[in-house]
């Protein structure tokens, strides 16, 4: 028995992925995102190969074939009169206008899965921003505190005491004229970076917040101490024992941001003050079925549904994700 070395214990990552992979819930949530993404990155495929058309055209005097009947796009209305037209409703086959059409008479079906690709790039590019800033100014912040804490956390009070949804539509609007123009950097309006930015930026202080009060405790914890005692230079304390430490945390703050930054994107567009034309996003969609939600109600439910199904899934893996890398939780599963 001397001979036989003892297996080391798993690290705490790794037991906390086994804890992750047992909650089935957010793995289904796993799941879904996955499918989500995928499906949306098959838009191109979907539109051009399956449904053959452009979603991003107006084709109001068009048709399709179903069941080997030639159906125009754009069909009279049902009142007494029949005065006006009224884009076709959902087919529900894959082949032709599964989800009907707009009032341009664009694939509502293929639009969706465009939109995906721009509303979940949005969110989740918005979310990595977010925390990349938000862990600096947090970090910077809660360790080296006096006069960087209190400038820093006086900015992120100013933040903090205007409404999320107020600040994205004023710097949204402001942006959304002439774009961003820094020095030499010149962004156009209808650049992705622009509600990417606007986005960060205005939930920087709801992920910094944690993050500065984690490091915060962690500063004066006896490892920290012991490390300042034997002359380990700061930048070295930050990145080995800092860092290191605040990592569950950041990691339990990114789906829970990408589900805000989702809900804000779309809000944003839905106002015309994020994505702009002819991009398309779920936002936007919903924009084009406003005025159809009496005659052709899926061309604003379908990008509604797929909102809320994200963002649900998001937020079930957010707390499959606490659950996993918290230590006192482990530990009960362990005992």
């Amino acid at each position: 028995m001397s001979g036989m070395q003892e297996k080391a214990p798993p690290g705490p990552w790794r037991s906390a992925f086994r804890v992750l992979a047992r909650n089935r819930a957010a793995m289904v949530s796993f799941g879904v995102l996955g499918l989500m993404v995928l499906l949306s990155l098959l838009a191109p495929f979907y539109a051009h190969d399956i449904a053959h058309t452009d979603p991003f055209r107006a084709n109001v005097a068009g048709s399709f074939t179903l069941d080997g009947k030639i159906i125009d796009i754009m069909q009279p209305n049902d009142n007494p009169l029949h005065l006006g037209l009224t884009p076709a409703g959902p087919t529900w086959n894959p082949f032709a206008y599964m989800l009907g059409s707009d009032s341009q008479g664009r694939d509502v079906a293929a639009r969706l899965l465009y939109g995906g690709r721009i509303s979940l790039l949005i969110s989740f590019a918005a979310a990595a921003l977010c925390i990349v800033i938000a862990s600096v100014v947090g970090i910077l912040a809660g360790f080296f505190g006096g006069v960087v804490d209190m400038v820093l956390s006086r900015i992120m009070d100013i933040m903090w005491a205007v409404p999320v949804y107020l600040f994205a539509i004023s710097l949204s609007i402001v942006t959304i004229s002439d774009g961003l123009h820094i020095g030499p950097i010149r962004l156009e309006a209808d650049n992705l970076i622009i509600p990417i930015a606007i986005i960060a930026l205005v939930y920087m202080p709801y992920a910094a917040r944690p993050i500065r009060g984690r490091v915060m405790a962690l500063r004066n914890a006896d490892f920290v101490m012991a490390a300042r005692s034997l002359g380990v230079p700061r930048w070295r304390i930050l990145l080995v024992d800092i860092l290191p430490n605040v990592a569950s945390s950041i990691v339990v703050l990114a789906p829970l941001l990408a589900a805000f930054a989702l809900l804000t994107e779309s809000a944003l567009s839905f106002l015309s003050i994020g994505v702009q034309a002819p991009t398309a996003s779920w936002g936007t969609i919903i924009q084009d079925g406003e005025g159809l939600i009496y005659s052709r109600p899926m061309v604003a439910i379908a990008p509604g549904l797929a909102i809320v199904i994200v963002v649900v899934a998001l937020n079930v893996l957010g707390d499959g994700l606490r659950d996993a890398l918290d230590v006192r939780e482990t530990s009960k599963r362990g005992a």
